[in-house]
């Protein structure tokens, strides 16, 4: 299991951004509503974004 802190500000974890992009979130505003919170400080999105596209990448190979 994941422990790693995405977030800090609301406690969001790796594996909590990873579900949230498992069931469509395709914008951090969207792992945060998933989350039901909302961006604090804002240092989260950018990894947020890299986990999104990593996960797009993942799936343009599988769809192959």
């Amino acid at each position: 299991s994941r422990a790693m802190y995405v977030c800090n500000c609301n406690g969001i974890r790796e594996r909590d951004v990873r579900a949230a992009i498992d069931a469509g979130a395709r914008k951090p505003a969207h792992v945060f509503a998933a989350n039901k919170c909302q961006a604090q400080c804002a240092r989260c999105v950018c990894d947020m974004r890299q986990m999104i596209q990593e996960q797009d990448r993942v799936m343009a190979l599988a769809a192959e």
